[in-house]
């Protein structure tokens, strides 16, 4: 076995890793907004939405920059020019939303 295999293994251990990472936060963001949300509407906790939508957007947030690594990691596998230019448009995206979210929480009062 070459050097090329077990790097191309590395890289996909690491590309399943950074995917699993990026939607265990997603999920567990959502399960906690969900609880939040259960803690101010069915047992009236002094508990403000404002809070719940904060940790949520930052748990996306953060699975989001989890993905664009594991994007990186494929591209780094196999850098077609096909795959760079995905890869650009992808991370775009992820940013611009990434960006749009974080700045969501800071500028606005969501209460």
């Amino acid at each position: 076995m070459t050097f090329a295999y077990y790097e191309g293994l590395v890289l996909d251990v690491f590309f399943t890793l950074f995917n699993i990472m990026g939607s265990f936060l997603i999920i567990y963001g959502g399960l906690r907004a969900m609880s939040g949300v259960f803690l101010i509407e069915v047992l009236k906790k002094p508990y403000s939405y404002q809070q719940v939508r904060k940790e949520l957007t930052n748990k996306i947030v953060f699975g989001l920059e989890f993905f664009i690594a594991a994007d990186v990691l494929e591209t780094v596998r196999n850098p077609t020019q096909e795959e760079l230019l995905l890869l650009g448009m992808v991370v775009l995206i992820r940013t611009v939303l990434g960006y749009f979210l974080s700045k969501e929480v800071t500028e606005y009062e969501l209460d």
